[in-house]
């Protein structure tokens, strides 16, 4: 449940950052930029930021786990493969967070996008 949680959270988060920069992406469609570069651009950014925040909480868990042995039942302190998954979930809801609205954003006309601002 906390997982599930955690996925929306970040994807109406990210999404809300994404389509705030509507304007941007707008601009960068009317200088001719290609739709493919616009949508990469958004997604690996969001990769990097989701790397980074996947190796804080990473981190950050292996050593609450220490602080929380004595709350463990029958489960290991450093569990990879549980670790793997929860983070590789998370990544993903990230990368779908940004590509869905980005993709959006770019097939509005750039012209409605600058008038409407």
């Amino acid at each position: 449940m906390a997982l599930l949680l955690a996925v929306i959270g970040i994807y109406g988060v990210i999404s809300y950052l994404v389509s705030q920069r509507s304007r941007e992406i707008g601009t960068r469609l009317a200088l001719v930029a290609p739709f493919e570069g616009v949508t990469a651009m958004f997604v690996r950014h969001a990769l990097v930021l989701a790397a980074i925040c996947a190796a804080c909480g990473l981190s950050a868990a292996l050593a609450l786990t220490r602080l929380m042995k004595s709350l463990l039942y029958e489960v290991s302190l450093a569990d990879p493969e549980t670790y793997a998954a929860v983070s590789a979930g998370l990544i993903v809801a990230a990368m779908l967070a940004v590509y869905l609205p980005a993709r959006r954003a770019t097939r509005v006309d750039p012209v409605e996008v600058l008038c409407a601002e």
